[in-house]
């Protein structure tokens, strides 16, 4: 495990942390993750995008119960697809950060396709050695390692980051926090992107359907508008939104007919359909700072002061 012994005891800082970390430190036996993951070893902590395949509820008992199972997982790794896809011009010869990166599946996926060295930040100790374990198996311990590390507050030095990426991990904490962190480990001119659900203040401030989810998950879920305010505060410019919330619905469509149901499926489909929550991905360049003009700013008539 990666880790600053001077820094280890202070990464679960306040006692929200404290409790997220216990939360997921005792998430052990998972079916919900385990069963997909062992289909072939990426082993996701997110939801799945896109239509599913209406013949996997044919048949019956356990039989159906595979197939299903077989497609929430093909979801989920679709879904990493969004990230994959605007990561821009990388390669082997460039850093990636996965912020909260649980036990691995974004982060080798993100090296399957591009070969570049990933960064993996999670402060639940037992997760962690899950993913060292697969990056052993997959003989790429030496380009993906993963860290022992709050990812609002990383020991990484300014600048160090070519990319980081987020995958529905920033309603665990302060995105004015999380920001300013992954803005300052970007280089100027670096990108980061996200994939989160969010509330959609523009209709709705509040649900018992968020609030729902948020003591499912021992989570806070933000306000849209929150995101690009925090955003512009951390020199994170957006190039690209988009809304994804149609495409998540059938996840939790099929995720409700299956053994693997958890009762969280309802309040998702709930929000989702009432426009409480939006599910977004997000793209964002790190600004290049001002530098002093040796050329005399102009005034609006055009003449020099």
């Amino acid at each position: 495990m990666t880790t600053d012994a001077t820094f280890s005891t202070n990464i679960a800082r306040t006692p929200y942390e404290k409790e997220l970390r216990q939360h997921w430190d005792s998430k052990q036996h998972d079916d919900v993750n385990l069963l997909l993951g062992e289909l072939d070893g990426l082993y996701h902590h997110h939801f799945g995008y896109g239509d599913y395949d209406p013949a996997v509820l044919l048949g019956e008992g356990q039989q159906r119960e595979q197939k299903m199972i077989a497609e929430l997982h093909r979801l989920e790794s679709d879904q990493v697809s969004l990230i994959l896809d605007v990561l821009g011009d990388i390669g082997p010869e460039h850093c990636v950060m996965d912020a909260g990166s649980g036990r691995g599946g974004t982060s080798f996926m993100i090296h399957d396709r591009y070969g570049c060295a990933i960064d993996g930040v999670n402060f639940s100790q037992y997760q962690i050695a899950f993913a060292e374990q697969l990056a052993e198996q997959r003989h790429c311990a030496d380009r993906v390692r993963f860290h022992y590390q709050n990812m609002a507050a990383t020991t990484f030095p300014d600048g160090h980051f070519h990319r980081v990426i987020s995958n529905e991990t920033t309603m665990y904490g302060d995105l004015y926090e999380f920001f300013s962190e992954f803005s300052r480990v970007l280089t100027p001119g670096g990108r980061y992107v996200a994939v989160t659900w969010c509330r959609d203040d523009a209709v709705e401030f509040s649900s018992p359907d968020v609030e729902q989810i948020d003591q499912h998950y021992v989570c806070h879920v933000h306000r849209r508008s929150t995101y690009f305010k925090a955003l512009a505060a951390a020199g994170l410019a957006p190039i690209h939104v988009e809304d994804f919330t149609e495409q998540a619905l059938p996840y939790w469509e099929l995720r409700e007919q299956s053994s693997l149901a958890t009762g969280v499926e309802q309040p998702y489909l709930s929000a989702y359909r009432a426009g409480h929550m939006n599910y977004l991905l997000i793209v964002a360049d790190r600004v290049v700072p001002d530098q002093p003009s040796s050329r005399p700013l102009r005034n609006p008539k055009g003449n020099n002061e």
